[in-house]
């Protein structure tokens, strides 16, 4: 069985596929980037110091960044032999078959959907601030969702549609586009680095632990550096989006790996290096703002420089937001393709090389999330939807080193089954630092998930046929 899924798989994802091949190991590293790179530091690095880690958020980060560093790996063994659009769920197909792939595809559709339309409500957030700086002011009422009182997030609701549009002009012209923007994010950063090095107060990191390790408070809110880890690991979402790139890469067994660890390895530096001088130039207690990278720079008199990284963080939260939509859309394309959703939905266009009607549909239901629907506290929701896809990952490499030993493995992990076990021990530790609000809604979106298969996709898949 796990033979024929795997010849399947191999199949569907190369000699069937229609995708055009054009991305090289550089465009995937900057996609990677690209999607980490946003969110996680513009925004949750000062929240996370503030109210969880303190001045320790630096080693929130830096155990995140381990456990994504295991999950990394692993990633990069199966996209380098297996191959295909769909990320960890087409993965998931070949090492434990179709039904526990659905479910896995039904989680990276709660993790790349619901994040884009989080993304979109941060984006827009400071898309309005940055406005108010040059006193334009737009309607509340087109500001906010009708559940807060307006009629619609028409920023949010309105960029998820210019980056549809650019999808489906085609891949490479994307790629090129992210590659443009996200030197632009990279250069705000280093501004942002180059003043806050001139500033530090090392005073500001004492006390450097003020929440402990890990502890819960009266109302249930979890505290500490583990449970900051389990907030930040929003930032290493991303990286995992390369792999959903397999079909449109030139090389896809040498370039998937380097991608994925490249972009990895270079946003940790760069998480470490922005939350020490964060916290080293404004005390903690001051971070639990909006926009904490631009607060840091007015607090220390370079109110040039804030308007500036505002900007800059509009031009990185479009790249993260295209890259997630277009994660979305690959995978929701290679679960068409295996007949688990309508076969309408991977059709490709012979002009453009993509899969225009998916690419609609994802933009149609995102900017209606992002539009109408006020998001709160999602950034935990998407974080135990990433982390249950990176164990199940783990997993699958352990689980083809057994059944398919003689598979080819362009890039085999070190120290099997080490790096994956280690991967699997400290993705799960760190969900079960989250919120039992956040299990719940989790366990909610699995429930029914499980219900679409047995209704619709048990009975249309083309391998039960």
């Amino acid at each position: 069985m796990h033979r024929k899924l795997l010849r399947t798989k191999s199949i569907e994802g190369h000699a069937k596929s229609d995708l055009k091949k054009c991305l090289t190991a550089f465009d995937l590293a900057l996609l990677g980037i690209g999607c980490a790179i946003g969110t996680g530091i513009f925004v949750l690095t000062g929240i996370a110091a503030a109210t969880q880690s303190g001045p320790a958020v630096v080693l929130s980060f830096i155990i995140a960044g381990v456990a994504s560093a295991f999950a990394a790996l692993s990633y990069a063994e199966l996209a380098a032999s297996v191959g295909g659009s769909g990320s960890a769920y087409g993965y998931s197909y070949v090492a434990f078959g179709e039904f526990i792939a659905w479910v896995m595809g039904w989680i990276l559709l709660l993790e790349y959907g619901v994040g884009a339309a989080a993304v979109a409500n941060g984006w827009s957030g400071y898309f309005i601030n940055t406005l108010s700086n040059f006193n334009v002011v737009l309607p509340e009422a087109l500001t906010k969702a009708p559940m807060l009182g307006g009629l619609i997030n028409l920023p949010a609701f309105a960029i998820i549609w210019l980056l549809t549009i650019l999808l489906m002009v085609g891949v490479k012209e994307s790629a090129r586009f992210n590659n443009i923007i996200v030197m632009i994010k990279l250069t705000t950063i280093a501004i942002f680095i180059g003043l806050a090095s001139l500033h530090l107060n090392t005073d500001n990191w004492q006390p450097f632990m003020p929440f402990g390790w890990f502890s819960t408070l009266e109302n249930g809110k979890n505290i500490g550096v583990l449970a900051g880890a389990s907030l930040v690991f929003f930032a290493y979402f991303g990286f995992d989006a390369v792999s959903t790139a397999a079909e449109e890469a030139k090389n896809p067994q040498r370039d998937l790996p380097i991608g994925l660890i490249a972009s990895l390895t270079f946003c940790t530096i760069i998480y470490i290096i922005v939350s020490a001088l964060l916290t080293g130039i404004v005390p903690y207690t001051e971070l639990n703002v909006s926009s904490p990278v631009a607060f840091a720079l007015t607090k220390i008199g370079y109110t040039w420089a804030s308007t500036l990284v505002a900007t800059g963080v509009l031009a990185g939260l479009i790249t993260v937001l295209l890259v997630l939509l277009y994660g979305l859309t690959r995978i929701l394309f290679s679960m068409s393709r295996d007949g688990l959703i309508s076969p309408v939905f991977s059709q490709v266009n012979p002009d453009r090389q993509t899969p225009t009607k998916i690419i609609l549909l994802c933009g149609a239901v995102v900017s209606i999330v992002a539009g109408f629907i006020p998001l709160g506290e999602l950034a935990e929701t998407v974080n135990i939807g990433t982390l249950a896809s990176f164990v199940m990952v783990c997993v699958g490499v352990i689980v083809l080193r057994k059944r398919q030993p003689h598979l080819h493995r362009p890039f085999k992990n070190p120290w099997n089954p080490l790096i994956p076990t280690l991967g699997i021990l400290s993705c799960s530790a760190l969900m079960t630092f989250l919120p039992a609000v956040t299990w719940m809604r989790f366990g909610i979106w699995i429930m029914l998930g499980v219900l679409v298969y047995f209704v619709y996709s048990m009975h249309h898949s083309k391998l039960n046929h």
